[in-house]
């Protein structure tokens, strides 16, 4: 039983599912959006949110422990001196998936994982925020044509 067990396998071993995460937060924090996988993208917004939590509490110890985690000294110093003040009033909710469709090649459900509130959003998904009209069916053939065939 996996009772209160956090976390998604992912199909890989430990060392290297932590290696993956790893990267895809150092990319969401240094880009603020990062294309994957849904699944991915559920366990990386844990992650992205835990780190902009880290820097928001701004210390020394926090900032070791976000280095632990963050790939850059670069991505490290955005995190606390741009990202972490531009969310100093928002308690949690770091982070949005959007979900973009399947994958062409291997039709593998893929999501957007972005920062909220940064600037640019809406271009960068391409304006998926309108309703899409559903597309029109192929009409039946009219009865005559069915009743010839069948007969």
């Amino acid at each position: 039983m996996r009772h209160r067990v956090a976390g998604v396998k992912l199909g890989r071993t430990p060392a290297h599912r932590r290696a993956l995460l790893r990267n895809l937060v150092t990319a969401l924090l240094e880009h603020e959006a990062v294309r994957t996988t849904d699944v991915k993208a559920k366990e990386l917004r844990r992650w992205g949110d835990r780190m902009i939590s880290l820097g928001k509490q701004g210390t020394l110890h926090a900032r070791r422990r976000a280095a632990a985690v963050v790939m850059r000294r670069s991505v490290l110093k955005k995190l606390f001196d741009e990202i972490a003040p531009r969310y100093a009033e928002r308690h949690g909710g770091y982070t949005r998936v959007v979900k973009l469709g399947l994958r062409h090649g291997d039709a593998a459900p893929l999501s957007l994982v972005e920062l909220v509130e940064r600037p640019g959003a809406e271009k960068e998904r391409g304006g998926q925020t309108k309703k899409r009209r559903p597309r029109e069916r192929a009409k039946p053939a009219p009865e005559t044509r069915r009743r010839a065939a069948a007969g």
